[in-house]
């Protein structure tokens, strides 16, 4: 059975407890057994080399130089990583090691929880299969993104709360590789009640399966 840990934590307001929750609960009916824990030291276990697949849950905060080393090697050789919006996007800011793993870092949110429209640019993929453009509700994110990214779905800024990006297109859904592992990230996901919808759901269940390793 492949198993997966949730590390969750940092500022509350991204509710991560509650997100970690849902995701125990998608990763547990595609057949992982699930691990959490809610302190950055479990980054730093010997076991994490062992995991099929590790998904961070800890907007901002403070990662320790052994932790995100042990974490990142992890990934080199093989453990998946796989999260979403400020839980994997705006984690441990200080960390670059951190950030160049991810493919990306989170700068700004022009306009706070706004309506924007999602467009899917890779539709043969399989993470968005049968997922077309779709409007959303909430934070748009603004990211300084890994060039290397293979982006799935994006994002035009239309420049009404901050004029000099109008025009601006972001990467939201993108997978890479960071030496053998596979890496998945998905900008949607604000707070838990985010997860009632489908497209939201979806990408982020079928990104997690893909980042596992086998």
């Amino acid at each position: 059975m492949r198993e997966a840990l949730i590390v969750w934590g940092g500022w509350p307001g991204h509710e991560p407890e509650q997100c970690a929750a849902i995701v125990a609960g998608m990763l547990r009916d595609e057949g992982f057994q699930v691990h959490l824990d809610n302190s950055t030291r479990a980054f730093a276990s010997p076991q994490l080399s062992t995991m099929s697949l590790v998904v961070p849950i800890f907007t901002m905060s403070k990662i320790e130089k052994d932790e995100v080393s042990n974490l990142s090697k992890a990934v080199r050789e093989g453990t998946g990583l796989a999260g979403f919006h400020g839980g994997m996007g705006d984690a441990f800011r200080d960390a670059v090691e951190y950030q160049f793993m991810c493919g990306g870092q989170w700068v700004a949110h022009p306009g706070n929880i706004i309506d924007y429209r999602v467009t899917v640019t890779r539709p043969d993929d399989p993470v968005m299969q049968g997922i077309g453009d779709f409007d959303y509700h909430s934070e748009q994110y603004y990211m300084h993104v890994d060039p290397s990214n293979e982006v799935l779905a994006t994002t035009t800024f239309s420049g009404e709360h901050a004029p000099w990006i109008k025009g601006v297109v972001m990467p939201v859904v993108w997978k890479r590789r960071h030496g053998q592992g596979r890496v998945f990230y998905s900008s949607l996901g604000h707070v838990a009640k985010e997860f009632d919808v489908p497209q939201m759901r979806t990408i982020l269940r079928r990104g997690m399966v893909w980042a596992a390793r086998e």
